[in-house]
């Protein structure tokens, strides 16, 4: 955070304006408060019920998300088809656990490094064009890996790069879509529409293991990495049906580094986004361990080959989809933070019978378990994530949720493989189960998210400024004076942590609190922006709760005018 300018060292440029906060009269603000709160009443009252009456499928009746959703089936098919081919391809190259179980990490690994500059992208960009580009790119690379292993040229070292690039393009596609199923269904049918997502992540567990393991038996991988591009590359041209209208922000596109110092920033000061990457980091920290050791699994049991690999994987693909139907009603049933519970334990449980399993008639049910856990755990926690959330900031705080599943999973796979290459693969398994438990359990207990439920519905409340000759370049201060009741000091300023925290979350360099020594009941909120642009930026980010959290702050003011707000230019 940059160093906080004195008061005094910033020159005036602007005649004092009415702030955010006071640009309504006591009237207008009560009237203003009033709509806010039906609306965010109408929002967020919505009965367990009323919820839960919504089917599983009833997403799939909008034709824009069914379309997507079909194309997101094929592209995931495409994901563990690549995955599945160059996971068994490995072995065939090495017999080195180590190397086998970076295959996850190379695949993974891309979305932890680029998640967050992809996320930015896709707020700034067409998120149409920005998803069609990914699938060329991953189509790219497949033919690419074709190439290779055709020419007899494929080794370790040039496999772990090839998934490494196919990743870049996982990395780039995720945020995209995550952000933008909250356009294409009502705020009701986001739930199921998440976990149909998971169905289809998991249906192409099923189908691009199958698929992958047929073509290898009998024509080889390169076959496979094949199908992989004609897929990708009808999978981009579907897309290009979508006829979504990106509509330009008046104050032109976000700078990159910015738009990434804001979206880690926002998720910085969002104690729910917190509270979720904690668990969902953990979660997959440990249970990526099953997906990781799984080849070899796979070879240890009787009889075990590459169809037993494919046949498990579609055993887990298979849990996952009859979760995924029990969704509402578990969701009506339990917390999420009791689902998530639930669904670790049962993670460990499976992974723990993968650990001794003998064979495929013990494997597959603990895998059909797995499967189960995950799509519970995995959904509800991503549930928690999108309405945590406002739609401008969506890719980004979403690219950061997948950073840290793909983060963990990239460091879970290495650290667990690693753990098989010095004891061995039963005992890494079953050090992986117990230790997520754990994990797990101590995170659901200090790390807890106590806050309610925000109305994150955009809000024009607040009117933004207008400046005769707005300044070209130089950061803007603004200062809002508050008088307060003494008697009333201590819940104002714990008030005012929580404006700081929106403030920052908008966009604001920094963002303090000013107590004059000389006047006990004289309050200054200082908030500094990185530009003209930028402190403009934050109008249009404003929402109902916001508007809520000025009424509050108003409810301390003393004085019979609104708070006084001065803004400058700061000058070097």
């Amino acid at each position: 955070m940059p160093p906080q300018p004195p008061h005094d060292s910033a020159h005036s440029v602007f005649p004092a304006a009415p702030p955010p906060e006071a640009t309504l009269s006591p009237a207008e603000a009560a009237a203003s408060a009033l709509d806010a709160e039906q609306a965010a009443t109408a929002t967020l009252g919505e009965s367990a019920a009323q919820r839960a009456s919504l089917s599983p499928l009833a997403p799939l009746s909008v034709p824009v998300f069914r379309m997507l959703w079909l194309t997101w089936v094929a592209a995931n098919t495409c994901m563990w088809m690549n995955d599945v081919a160059a996971a068994w391809l490995m072995t065939s190259l090495t017999t080195s656990p180590i190397l086998v179980a970076l295959v996850q990490s190379a695949s993974t690994l891309p979305v932890f490094l680029l998640g967050l500059p992809s996320g930015a992208l896709a707020d700034i960009l067409d998120r149409r064009r920005y998803f069609i580009a990914t699938q060329f790119w991953v189509a790219a690379v497949a033919l690419v890996l074709c190439a290779a292993v055709l020419a007899g040229g494929m080794t370790a070292p040039l496999l772990l790069a090839l998934t490494f690039a196919n990743g870049i393009g996982l990395a780039m596609r995720w945020p995209v879509f995550s952000a933008i199923v909250p356009e294409l269904v009502s705020r009701p049918q986001l739930p199921a529409a998440l976990a149909l997502n998971g169905v289809a992540m998991n249906a192409s567990r099923i189908i691009g293991p199958l698929l992958a393991g047929a073509i290898i038996a009998s024509a080889g991988s390169a076959w496979v990495f094949v199908l992989n591009a004609v897929l990708s590359v009808l999978s981009g041209l579907v897309i290009m049906r979508w006829k979504r209208t990106h509509v330009p922000s008046p104050l032109g596109r976000e700078k990159l580094p910015s738009a990434m110092r804001v979206g880690l920033q926002f998720v910085r000061q969002s104690p729910r986004m917190r509270a979720v990457l904690w668990r969902i980091a953990l979660f997959f920290l440990n249970a990526t361990a099953l997906m990781a050791l799984l080849p070899l699994v796979a070879k240890g049991l009787d009889g075990g080959g590459a169809g037993t690999f494919t046949l498990l994987l579609a055993s887990m693909g298979a849990g996952a989809i009859a979760a995924a139907m029990f969704l509402p009603r578990l969701r009506q049933a339990m917390a999420r933070d009791v689902l998530v519970m639930r669904g670790t334990l049962l993670q460990a449980a499976a992974m723990a019978v993968m650990a001794i399993a003998p064979n495929v008639y013990v494997a597959v049910p603990a895998m059909v378990l797995a499967g189960m856990a995950w799509i519970t755990t995995a959904n509800s926690l991503s549930v928690s994530a999108q309405l945590a959330l406002p739609n401008w900031v969506r890719a980004r705080g979403m690219s950061i949720f997948q950073m840290a599943i793909m983060g963990a999973t990239a460091l879970g796979a290495a650290v667990w493989g690693q753990v098989a290459t010095v004891t061995s693969v039963h005992l890494s398994l079953a050090l992986a189960a117990l230790t997520g438990l754990i994990a797990m359990a101590l995170v659901q207990r200090l790390v807890t998210d106590r806050h309610m439920e925000e109305d994150l519905s955009p809000s024009q409340a607040f009117k933004a400024p207008v400046a005769a000759t707005p300044p070209q370049a130089g950061r803007v201060v603004v200062t809002i004076e508050y008088t307060i009741d003494p008697a009333r000091a201590a819940e104002f300023r714990a008030l005012m942590q929580e404006s700081r925290r929106s403030r920052l979350r908008q966009g604001a360099l920094s963002c303090d609190l000013l107590h004059d020594l000389a006047d006990p009941a004289r309050y200054v909120e200082q908030i500094v922006d990185e530009s003209w642009t930028e402190h403009l930026r934050r109008f249009d980010r404003v929402t109902a709760s916001d508007v809520a959290l000025r009424e509050r702050k108003l409810a301390f003011h003393r004085g019979e005018s609104p708070p006084e707000v001065v803004r400058y230019l700061m000058e070097r």
